[in-house]
């Protein structure tokens, strides 16, 4: 299967030849991949070099000239070196006039190249800043539609992207939860590329199942018409516990108990594979389905 990162790249390339408004900005990652579109718009495509506070900060310049920039590079280098950038150059200056992050690498994809190239925390910073949409595509078919429909609109939106993916798309309406399977025993919302993993898990369970590739905002309306017994499972591919405060908000009115699942705050210190990874961080479907068996009391 092409790779969300591919997808991304070969979209964005087309992109800047059907709209004169688009610029891409890069920081060295993925320029071989835009090497043909940079020829061909040299101006709309930027490569800064291994600097990713100016990375952050040109995009903020061209938001406020009227261009729509897209800045791409791994998530540690896009949302958490270059954060003070984000949080004044984009959140603060250029809010009203927008721009796309596109990251590659989410929470360990790269995990043999160490720490530096992890960011499990990248959603939870975005967290603390207003008015950011953050989509997290299962399949690279989501991450096509997300990214089309980010460069044709406005506003600040994060894109993570990751080696992983579900087998086939599973996001239904865009920014909208999608009800992968109904139950009566409680329910459990599934994140971007976890939902293959959760939906193994929860064989024979009788639960509700929903999607969710935008979690910001999050669709609280779908979130409360689906709640059918007072136990929520959160599956999410970053920090464990990042969305349970939106969730808590959705549901403040309503019975309920949240288990946020994700990857853990205890920094492991070999390298590993990404699978050997989503194994000690209890995210691959055995261990999913003991952590939520035991919760749900099944």
């Amino acid at each position: 299967m092409e790779t969300m990162r591919e997808r991304f790249t070969a979209v964005t390339s087309r992109l800047l030849a059907e709209d004169p408004r688009l610029a891409v900005v890069l920081a060295d990652i993925s320029a071989d991949a835009f090497r043909p579109a940079a020829a061909r718009f040299p101006d709309r495509v930027i490569n800064v070099g291994i600097r990713e506070q100016l990375l952050i900060s040109v995009a903020g310049g061209l938001a406020l000239t009227g261009i729509r920039p897209i800045a791409h590079t791994f998530a540690s280098f896009l949302v958490e070196r270059p954060f003070e950038q984000i949080k004044l150059d984009l959140t603060h200056q250029a809010a009203q006039a927008g721009a796309v992050l596109v990251s590659a690498g989410a929470s360990y994809d790269y995990s043999d190249s160490g720490r530096t190239h992890q960011s499990p925390g990248d959603v939870a910073l975005l967290d603390t800043l207003p008015g950011w949409t953050v989509h997290v595509p299962g399949h690279p078919d989501e991450a096509e539609r997300q990214i089309r429909a980010a460069a044709a609109g406005d506003g600040l939106v994060y894109v993570r992207l990751s080696t992983e993916a579900n087998t086939v798309p599973l996001d239904g309406e865009p920014g909208r939860l999608t009800m992968l399977r109904s139950g009566r025993r409680g329910m459990v919302l599934a994140v971007g590329p976890l939902a293959d993993a959760v939906l193994d898990a929860t064989l024979g369970f009788d639960v509700t199942v929903l999607y969710a590739a935008t979690v910001r905002p999050l669709d609280a309306a779908t979130l409360r018409d689906s709640l059918q017994a007072p136990d929520v499972v959160l599956v999410e591919p970053y920090l464990a516990g990042t969305s349970v405060p939106a969730v808590e908000q959705a549901l403040r009115d309503l019975p309920h108990r949240i288990l946020g699942l994700g990857v853990g705050r205890t920094e492991l210190r070999r390298y590993g594979t990404p699978a050997e990874h989503q194994a000690a961080h209890g995210l691959d479907a055995r261990s999913l389905r003991t952590s939520m068996a035991s919760f749900l009391r099944i």
